[in-house]
C-alpha cells in the first residue's frame, strides 16, 4: 500500500488524535470510515519508536483479521520511511510458522500486530506442553 499522494495535510480526526497520542495520553476516537482514525493510531506509536533500538517496541491487538491486516497495510506504509519493520500474525496463516518467526521479530523488528484470535491461539500453542 502506498501513501496517497494527496498525503499533506492531516484530516481533521487526525490533528485532534496524533499529538495527545504522542504525548502519552490515552485517545478515543470515534468517525466514519475512512477519515484517517488508523493512519493517527499508527503514526502515534511510529512516533513513540526509539530507532535506535532494534527489538520488538510495539505489540497491537486488534479485534478483527481485518482490521489486523488494515493496521499492518498502514504500518509499513509509514514505518517505510522510518525503517521500520512490522510482522503481523492474523488467522488464516500458519500459526507454526508465526512461531518461529516470533522469537527473531522480537529481536529485529519493531512491532508485532495480532489479531485476537491469532494472539489467543498462538500464547495456547505456544504453552502447551510447557512446564508453566
Amino acid at each position: 500500500m502506498a501513501l496517497r499522494d494527496d498525503f499533506e495535510r492531516p484530516s481533521a480526526i487526525q490533528q485532534r488524535g496524533i499529538v495527545p497520542f504522542c504525548k502519552g495520553l490515552d485517545v478515543i476516537q470515534q468517525a466514519q470510515s475512512g477519515t484517517g482514525k488508523t493512519t493517527t493510531f499508527c503514526y502515534g506509536i511510529l512516533q513513540l519508536l526509539d530507532y535506535g533500538l532494534v527489538q520488538c517496541q510495539a505489540l497491537v491487538l486488534a479485534p478483527t483479521r481485518e482490521l489486523a491486516q488494515q493496521i499492518d497495510k498502514v504500518m509499513r506504509a509509514l514505518g517505510n520511511f522510518f525503517g521500520v519493520k512490522v510482522h503481523a500474525c492474523v488467522g488464516g496463516t500458519s500459526v507454526h510458522e508465526d512461531q518461529h518467526i516470533i522469537p527473531v521479530a522480537c529481536l529485529l523488528w519493531s512491532l508485532m500486530i495480532f489479531s485476537l484470535a491469532s494472539a489467543s491461539s498462538f500464547v495456547a500453542s505456544f504453552f502447551v506442553g510447557s512446564s508453566l
